[in-house]
């Protein structure tokens, strides 16, 4: 049997081609940034990079502590539960919502491209947006029938500064049937 299958020709929902380039879920980060979020972070990470624990060597190459560049995803993820927040709460909510509006049950993050601005500085308050660059056409992938999407979360400081961009590649797809 060959395992090459016909795709079904199933043209992109309008609600996902009106979302592609569209900034959605401007977000603000929680709470300032604050340094016992670092520390716990280099700690997990076994980061022992003195410009994150030494507030000298932070003053003299960065003029103050920073965060590590490599947390900047942490501060896009919303706590489980906040007072007054209402429904569930994910990070990258869109990707939760291409997931719905393609009818693709299963996905995964195939790759993840970060791009660095202005340092995360002690005190920041960080406001994030998502923005769906672009949604393939159905593939026959290993894992079944899905689409790739392309989502940049584009994050800026209180001053307007662009600190990073994150993009995340993703698969949504059905699970293929197992053949006997």
């Amino acid at each position: 049997m060959s395992a090459t299958m016909a795709i079904p020709d199933e043209p992109l929902p309008p609600a996902v081609r009106e979302l592609i380039g569209k900034p959605v879920y401007e977000e603000q980060s929680e709470f300032p940034i604050e340094m016992g979020y670092v520390y716990n972070t280099c700690a997990a990470t076994q980061n022992g990079n003195p410009l994150f624990w030494d507030a000298q060597v932070a003053g003299e190459i960065t003029a103050g502590p920073i965060a590590p560049p490599s947390m900047l995803s942490v501060w896009m993820r919303p706590h489980y539960w906040t007072p007054g927040a209402t429904g569930e709460r994910t990070p990258l909510q869109t990707h939760f919502d291409l997931k719905a509006l393609c009818r693709l049950p299963e996905a995964i993050v195939t790759g993840i491209e970060t791009v660095f601005g202005e340092p995360v500085r002690m005190g920041d308050v960080l406001t994030m947006r998502q923005i769906v660059r672009s949604v393939s056409p159905l593939k026959q992938t290993k894992l079944g029938i899905g689409r790739f999407w392309s989502i940049d979360v584009e994050t800026t400081n209180q001053r307007g500064d662009w600190v990073g961009t994150e993009t995340y590649t993703c698969l949504g797809y059905r699970r293929t049937e197992a053949r006997v």
